[in-house]
């Protein structure tokens, strides 16, 4: 498979906007490049445009090369450039699994990308076959995510390495719930294996720092270098840059009680009669399938909790989504729902 024959013709040709950080990257120095006010205030500057101090911090997290990193915007960054880069609007095609992440739906859609949705089979479970029976001439995108949300499961290794080998095209694989599941689960050590593998993570679940919006890309240099070429030239500001350097810190004890309130709320909610199924998670949430969504989800807010209500979303009829909050937090959900039957 050649990447590079994937790649739009103009993004192929494409001239990046050379900043001043560019140009020079050192530190010490008067600064009179960049038009910038030259009083300190410590937001005065420019940042850098390639985020290299985070990416070797990164890279030693995460066990990569900092040049197979990239970094944006919160994942949604990401997922748009996928298709800047790989799709020609009204041309080309994307596969989505369903029921996933709205956002590859409403990206597709601003890029002008149809994108084609496949149902996953019974208890969410990823169908390679199927996938590969969607792929056109047209196709050159398929987004999977593991732990897929809303259903919270993993999915299946095998099938997601058949569609890395059987797909000609980019396999964009979100892992952005990753941290909740199993050591071992994820594919990122695997990009290296898979040409056309990009793998999704991000700050904004386990590490606890979705304020700042600071999604991760992993794939190969080509790919990445091709997304930091297209990116706009400043697009982690010095703010985001700082707090996300300063909190990679280990996060084990955190998740070592969400996951196991995962388990406790799970237990809890399989007593309840009125929830009539609690979904398999390797995620940081719980998928349930309730008599009455709406009405319970009404009740919740009147006692100031919030869920999400994905009743209307195909695949996920009745159902609603419960992120694990605190233990204290969980401990008044479920007083909330004993006092519901």
């Amino acid at each position: 498979m050649k990447i590079e024959s994937l790649i739009r013709e103009n993004i192929r040709n494409l001239a990046p906007y050379s900043t001043a950080r560019d140009e020079y990257s050192g530190n010490l120095g008067i600064y009179l490049d960049a038009n910038e006010n030259p009083f300190d205030s410590g937001i005065n500057r420019y940042p850098d445009p390639h985020q290299r101090s985070l990416k070797e911090r990164l890279a030693q997290i995460k066990g990569v090369s900092p040049s197979m990193i990239f970094t944006g915007n919160g994942s949604d960054e990401a997922i748009d450039l996928m298709f800047r880069i790989f799709c020609t609007p009204s041309v080309d095609e994307a596969i989505s699994i369903a029921p996933t992440y709205g956002m590859y739906k409403v990206a597709a859609a601003i890029n002008d990308v149809k994108l084609v949705e496949v149902a996953l089979d019974e208890d969410f479970a990823l169908s390679a076959a199927k996938i590969l029976e969607a792929v056109t001439a047209q196709t050159k995108l398929v987004f999977l995510c593991s732990p897929n949300n809303p259903s919270g499961n993993l999915l299946s290794g095998s099938d997601i390495e058949r569609v890395l080998r059987e797909f000609h095209g980019i396999v964009v694989l979100d892992e952005a719930y990753i941290d909740f599941a199993a050591q071992g689960s994820s594919f990122l050590s695997k990009i290296v294996d898979y040409e056309n593998l990009v793998v999704l993570q991000t700050l904004s679940k386990a590490w606890g720092m979705a304020g700042i919006r600071l999604g991760l890309a992993f794939a190969s240099e080509l790919i990445i270098s091709t997304m930091n070429r297209v990116k706009y030239p400043y697009n982690i500001n010095v703010l985001t840059n700082r707090v996300a350097l300063e909190n990679l810190y280990s996060i084990d004890s955190q998740l070592t009680v969400i996951v196991s309130e995962r388990e406790r709320l799970r237990q809890e909610f399989s007593k309840f009669d009125f929830i009539k199924t609690v979904f398999p998670s390797d995620a940081n949430f719980l998928l349930i399938k309730v008599e009455e969504p709406r009405k319970l989800y009404d009740r919740l807010i009147d006692r100031g909790v919030i869920v999400r209500d994905r009743s209307r979303i195909a695949g996920c009829e009745g159902c609603l989504r419960v992120t694990v909050g605190t233990p204290e937090e969980n401990s008044k959900l479920l007083e909330i729902l004993g006092d519901y039957q």
